[in-house]
């Protein structure tokens, strides 16, 4: 391998390893969420805002991506990557040294700024690097590696919270130990990697947009319904050791890494975009509804791999659809607006999942949320199906004509 081969490995690595931050930013204190609520009882509204300590990351990443996506076009992505790994270390393990819930709560805030700034560099400088087959490739790499990195932080966090319910907030730390990597490796790219020409999107673009950041949207809905509410399904049906809800989780993240690896480019190149969307989401549903039907530990673990396959496939597609939509000087606000959506529904979910689960239960709020996914299953076949048959009755004067013509001569 010579010197280039050797920088580009290392360069796709480290991409990869930076990508994985953005799921320990919430997968790896998940396990410990009860113990926190304990330990903070006594205060007001503990049992929301030990949920939102989870969450609160992903609001702060929605305000503050699209700001970053506007920086990183416009100043580079490199200095923006360097100073986000930097505040995500100091930020995220800040709460080892809090004693109170806003104190938490203001260092999961901060720790939501970073993490906008990393993971709408990363993703842009994917839309620099790579194109086409390549892009697919390296999306479907990227979301394993962010489903192998569940796993690994999952099973971690939830092995520390056994010791105590700190101790998943000292891996944000490790965070420092890719600023090397990436100062090596992470080149700015070219003036024409990133031109301003062609900045301004038709019309046909804007809207399928649209429709991929309100997907995105609804996914993490779902997705974040597993981290917020199964650790307290799992104790409802006594199931109540975090390192059994980190294996839990975690499961589903592993089914979703081989999913991202195996399944996703087949399923692109027979069932096209919309099909894609369709497929995982109905696959996602089966999953939150087999959750909710669930009596022991290995129902749900066998429930969380069937929903992995699905949210394995449907997030590689969502970069890969965004950025394949985005013309090359909107890549960073692309991805800056993509990850809002991806993390503005995160933050949303334990606000509309912790009333809901109160009123119809833990369990029906898993079925509800599944029927929502089929929903959004039967749209995205309904509406190229209806788009096909509109051009194909607009077409249809035209060949009578051609016919007649021809019949006349």
């Amino acid at each position: 391998m010579n010197h280039t081969e050797r920088h580009l490995a290392g360069r796709r690595i480290a991409l990869l390893c930076l990508a994985a931050l953005t799921v320990m930013s919430g997968a790896t204190i998940a396990p410990s969420l009860p113990a926190l609520q304990l330990h903070f009882v006594d205060n007001p509204h503990s049992e929301l805002l030990t949920r939102l300590v989870l969450t609160l990351p992903a609001l702060f990443i929605a305000l503050f991506a699209p700001l970053a996506g506007v920086v990183s076009d416009r100043f580079g992505r490199r200095p923006l990557l360097l100073a986000s790994i930097l505040l995500y270390a100091l930020a995220g393990s800040s709460a080892l040294l809090q004693d109170s819930l806003a104190g938490i709560l203001a260092g999961r805030a901060l720790l939501g700024i970073a993490v906008a700034g990393t993971m709408t560099s990363v993703t842009a400088l994917a839309g620099d690097y790579f194109s086409g087959a390549a892009r697919e490739k390296f999306m479907t790499q990227q979301t394993a590696f962010i489903s192998f990195g569940g796993v690994v932080f999952l099973v971690g966090g939830g092995l520390l919270a056994d010791l105590h319910w700190r101790a998943p907030f000292a891996i944000y730390g490790t965070a420092l130990l890719l600023l090397p990597a990436a100062a090596l490796f992470l080149r700015e790219p070219t003036a024409g990697g990133r031109s301003v020409a062609g900045n301004a999107a038709p019309g046909g673009v804007r809207l399928a947009l649209a429709a991929v950041f309100a997907a995105a949207i609804v996914n993490s809905l779902a997705f974040y319904l597993i981290p917020t509410q199964l650790p307290f399904l799992l104790r409802d049906i006594g199931i109540d050791r975090p390192s059994l809800t980190g294996i839990a989780i975690g499961g589903g993240n592993l089914l979703g890494a081989i999913s991202s690896l195996l399944l996703y480019r087949r399923l692109l190149a027979r069932l096209g975009t919309a099909g894609v969307f369709a497929f995982c989401f109905a696959v996602m549903a089966c999953g939150l509804m087999l959750v909710a039907g669930s009596g022991g530990f290995t129902a749900v673990v066998l429930a969380m791999a069937l929903f992995g396959i699905g949210m394995g496939s449907v997030m590689p597609h969502l970069a890969n659809t965004a950025i394949g939509l985005a013309p090359p000087g909107m890549r960073g606000r692309v991805s800056g607006v993509l990850t809002a959506s991806i993390f503005f529904g995160q933050f949303l979910s334990p606000l509309i999942s912790q009333p809901w689960a109160r009123h119809f239960g833990l369990a029906d709020s898993f079925t509800h949320m599944g029927a929502l996914l089929l929903l959004l299953a039967a749209v995205a076949l309904v509406v190229p199906l209806r788009r096909r048959r509109a051009v194909s009755t607009a077409d249809l004067p035209r060949r009578t004509t051609g016919n007649s013509a021809t019949d006349i001569s």
